[in-house]
């Protein structure tokens, strides 16, 4: 770089940062950018619309939990009720069951006869 070019530039930034910095005093301060005045950040007073936040969480956690309940529904397939405590499956009689107690040789043919006439066969 030629030294008259120095000679030039050298001030030049100088003069430029110094009229920067003197433009900047210059502006006003915000030192009341962040205070609270009357109004809540300067929206209007709208401490009204603070409701919105539970409500909307409310209903999130809501939709989340419904949500879990229908997936766990789904994945457990379809609901059978409840089974009374003593079932008996269909096509299966009381007759069938003294057949196999009998045939498993549980009871003798005695007792057989005598509760096979009890059910009335």
């Amino acid at each position: 770089m030629p030294k008259a070019l120095i000679k030039i530039v050298a001030p030049a930034g100088a003069a430029l940062a110094l009229l920067s910095s003197a433009a900047w005093a210059q502006t006003p301060s915000d030192a009341d950018r962040y205070a609270y005045g009357p109004h809540m950040m300067w929206w209007g007073g709208g401490g009204y619309a603070m409701i919105l936040g539970p409500l909307f969480m409310i209903l999130v956690l809501t939709a989340l939990i419904a949500a879990v309940v229908l997936l766990a529904r789904w994945a457990g397939g379809p609901w059978q009720g409840t089974i009374p405590p003593h079932y008996m499956p269909p096509g299966r009689t009381a007759l069938d069951i003294l057949k196999e107690r009998f045939a498993r040789g549980e009871i003798d043919k005695d007792e057989f006869e005598q509760r096979r006439r009890v059910l009335g066969d």
